[in-house]
């Protein structure tokens, strides 16, 4: 039953990294600043990865692992996809809506970790989580710079 619990908590948070992995590459092609490209690039296959690792654990406990994104996560991207379209390209709407997106993760992390885990996903659930907090803190930053270099 245990690994039940931790198989559907490690597949809810393999759908935030993919909905992150697709969220961030909509992003980077919505900006123009070469900067921010480039961390929502990185952003992007750090996603890539969590969700491998996490694959990786759900394998070890005997579940099948989740590979597609989750449907608030397609919602999520489109609404980048159109915001950008809307707003020409608007860096500061997209780093908000990233930022938005980050919010999202750091949620499903915090939740995941109220879980009672195996000593071994829970160490790398904690440290995925400590790297999203500081990825949605960059995001936040650029977002902050965007936004006051429009006002």
């Amino acid at each position: 039953m245990a690994d039940d619990n931790t198989i559907s908590t490690l597949n809810n948070l393999i759908e935030t990294n993919k909905d992150g992995q697709e969220g961030f590459k909509q992003a980077a092609e919505g900006v123009t600043r070469s900067d921010v490209k480039s961390a929502f690039y990185e952003f992007g296959q750090q996603r890539a990865q969590f969700a491998g690792e996490l694959q990786s654990l759900v394998r070890e406990l005997g579940g099948d692992p989740e590979t597609t994104s989750s449907t608030v996560g397609a919602l999520h991207r489109s609404w980048i996809n159109i915001k950008s379209l809307v707003t020409g390209k608007d860096e500061a709407a997209i780093l908000n809506e990233a930022e938005r997106g980050e919010d999202s993760a750091i949620n499903a992390y915090k939740k995941a970790l109220e879980e009672t885990l195996p000593a071994n996903v829970q160490t790398v659930v904690q440290k995925q989580a400590t790297e999203i907090k500081a990825a949605h803190d960059k995001v936040r930053s650029m977002r902050d710079s965007a936004n006051a270099a429009t006002s």
